[in-house]
C-alpha cells in the first residue's frame, strides 16, 4: 500500500486535501469517487530515481552552448518523430554536430546507450552538462512512450527561453556601449586633455574658477596615482567578479537587483514566466507536482527568489494546495497566483501556468523596453553633463582672461 496525496472536491463545494492509502492511482481514484468526491489531482508516493537520478554525474562539466543545444534537440524530436531509434538518431546527430563540445558528449551518450543504458541515464551521467529539466523531461517520455511528444514540447520552451535571453542582450547592448564610451571618453579628457591644458593656467593662480580647479585637480590625482592606482582597479574588479561567483556573493548581488526600481519588477516577472514555464512543461511530462516544483524552482536564476522559493516544497509534501503554497514564497505578482489559482481549483493548472509563462513574458518585454529607454537618455544626459563640465574647466579661465584683459589694461 501506497499513500496518495488527493485534491478533492466535496459533494458541498469545498476544496480539500486527503491522504489515501491504495495499491495504484487508479484504486484511489475508484474509491474516492465512489465516496461522493470529484478527484482534481492524486500526487503518486515519490519515486525513487526520478529525483536523485538527475542529480548525479560530474558538476564540474560545462553546459553545452543554448543555440547549439535547441538545434540538437530539433533535429532529434524530428528525427524520432519519423521513427528512426534512438542510438541511429543520436548517432546521426553526433556525426552532424559542428560544435566540439557537444560532439564529445553526444559521443559518450552514444556510448552509453550503445552499453543499454536509458537515454535519460545517459544524458543524466554527464552531470551539470544537461539542465535538470531536460533530464527528467526524458525520463518522463520514456516512461509514458511519447519520448517524442515530450521532446518537442521541451524544445518550444527552450526556444521561449534562448529568444528571451537574445532580446535581453539586445535591448542592454546599446545602453552598455554608451556608458563605455562615457568612461573612455572622462578618463582621455582627464588624463590627456585636461594635463596639456594645465601649464597654460599656471599664470593664472588662485584666479581659477572652482570648477576649473576641481578637474585639474582630479586630473593631477589620477595621472600622478596611474601606476597603482589603475592595477588597483584591475585587482579590485577580479576580486569582485570573483566574489560575485560565490553563493554569497550572488545572493547579496541579486538581493540588490530586486531593490532597483525598474530592474527588480523585470526581474522578478521573468523569473515568474520562467518558473511557470518550467513547471508546466514537467507537468505535461507526466511527472508529479512535488517533483515538478522541486525540479522548476532551480530554472530561477535569481538567487534570492530561489530562497524564498525554498518553503514552497515542504508546504506542498504537506498537503497544502500548490497556490496556497505560492504565496508563502511572498515574490510571486498577486494575478500569477490568482491565475493559478483558478487552473488548481478548475483542474487545469499545466494550461494556466503556459498562460501565465506567455503573459508575464509579454510583461517583460514591455518592461524592458521602458528600462532600456530611461537608461539610454539617462547615460546620455551623463555623458553631456561630464563633458560640458570639463570643457567648461577648459574654456572658463581663457573666457575670463579674454574679458578682463581691457581693463587691465586700462
Amino acid at each position: 500500500m501506497a499513500e496518495f496525496i488527493c485534491r478533492l472536491g466535496t459533494p458541498a463545494g469545498e476544496i480539500v486535501t486527503r491522504t489515501v492509502e491504495a495499491l495504484a492511482v487508479s484504486d484511489a481514484r475508484a474509491r474516492l469517487e465512489r465516496e461522493g468526491f470529484k478527484v482534481f489531482a492524486i500526487t503518486p508516493p515519490k519515486v525513487e530515481g526520478l529525483t536523485s537520478f538527475t542529480k548525479t554525474g560530474s558538476t564540474a562539466r560545462t553546459r553545452v552552448k543554448p543555440n547549439d543545444f535547441l538545434l540538437f534537440n530539433q533535429q532529434l524530436a524530428a528525427l524520432l518523430r519519423a521513427g528512426i531509434p534512438i542510438l541511429q538518431a543520436v548517432t546521426m546527430l553526433r556525426k552532424r554536430a559542428t560544435a566540439a563540445r557537444l560532439r564529445v558528449v553526444l559521443e559518450e551518450v552514444e556510448t552509453a546507450v550503445r552499453g543499454g543504458a536509458a537515454l535519460s541515464q545517459a544524458f543524466a551521467a554527464q552531470g551539470a552538462t544537461f539542465p535538470r529539466i531536460y533530464t527528467a523531461s526524458i525520463l518522463a517520455g520514456e516512461r509514458s512512450g511519447a519520448l517524442d511528444e515530450v521532446l518537442s514540447r521541451y524544445v518550444t520552451y527552450m526556444r521561449r527561453s534562448v529568444g528571451l535571453r537574445r532580446k535581453i542582450r539586445g535591448a542592454l547592448a546599446y545602453p552598455a556601449f554608451l556608458l563605455l564610451a562615457c568612461l573612455g571618453m572622462v578618463i582621455f579628457l582627464t588624463t590627456f586633455v585636461v594635463p596639456r591644458m594645465s601649464d597654460l593656467f599656471a599664470g593664472f593662480g588662485n584666479d581659477l574658477p572652482a570648477v576649473t580647479q576641481i578637474v585639474l585637480g582630479l586630473s593631477h590625482w589620477m595621472t600622478g596615482n596611474a601606476f597603482w592606482f589603475g592595477p588597483l582597479v584591475i585587482v579590485g574588479s577580479i576580486a569582485i567578479y570573483i566574489w560575485s561567483r560565490t553563493p554569497s556573493g550572488r545572493l547579496t548581488i541579486d538581493s540588490v537587483l530586486l531593490r532597483l526600481p525598474l530592474a527588480g519588477k523585470l526581474l522578478v516577472q521573468m523569473s515568474a514566466a520562467q518558473a511557470a514555464r518550467s513547471l508546466a512543461t514537467l507537468l505535461a511530462g507526466g511527472i508529479t507536482l512535488v517533483e515538478s516544483w522541486e525540479i522548476a524552482a532551480e530554472s530561477i536564476t535569481n538567487l534570492e527568489l530561489r530562497r524564498r522559493s525554498s518553503a514552497i516544497l515542504p508546504l506542498i509534501r504537506e498537503g497544502r494546495s500548490f497556490t496556497e503554497s505560492l504565496e508563502t514564497a511572498n515574490w510571486l505578482p498577486e494575478l500569477a497566483i490568482d491565475m493559478i489559482g483558478i487552473g488548481e481549483r478548475s483542474g487545469s493548472l499545466r494550461e494556466m501556468l503556459d498562460e501565465v509563462a506567455t503573459f508575464y513574458d509579454a510583461e517583460s518585454e514591455v518592461r524592458l523596453e521602458q528600462l532600456t529607454s530611461t537608461l539610454e537618455p539617462a547615460i546620455l544626459v551623463l555623458m553631456g553633463g561630464v563633458v560640458v563640465t570639463i570643457l567648461l574647466a577648459i574654456y572658463l579661465p581663457i573666457i575670463q582672461s579674454i574679458s578682463h584683459g581691457p581693463m587691465i589694461g586700462r
